[in-house]
C-alpha cells in the first residue's frame, strides 16, 4: 500500500467518524428537545391545578 492509499484510507476514516459524530449530536439535540417539551408540559400540568384553585377561590371571595 502506497502513501497515497494510506492517506486516502485515513481520510475516509476521519470522514466516517465525523458523520457518526454529527449523527450522534443530531440525536442528542432531538432528545434534548423532547425532554425540554416534556419538562414544559409537566410544568404546565402542575400550574393548571393551581390556576383552577385560584379561580375557585376568586369565585367564592365575591
Amino acid at each position: 500500500m502506497g502513501m497515497k492509499d494510506q492517506f486516502q484510507e485515513k481520510s475516509e476514516q476521519f470522514q466516517q467518524q465525523a458523520r457518526q459524530r454529527a449523527q450522534q449530536g443530531k440525536e442528542q439535540m432531538q432528545g434534548r428537545g423532547r425532554r425540554r417539551n416534556e419538562d414544559i408540559d409537566e410544568q404546565q400540568r402542575q400550574r393548571e391545578p393551581r390556576e383552577s384553585e385560584e379561580r375557585l377561590d376568586q369565585d367564592y371571595d365575591v
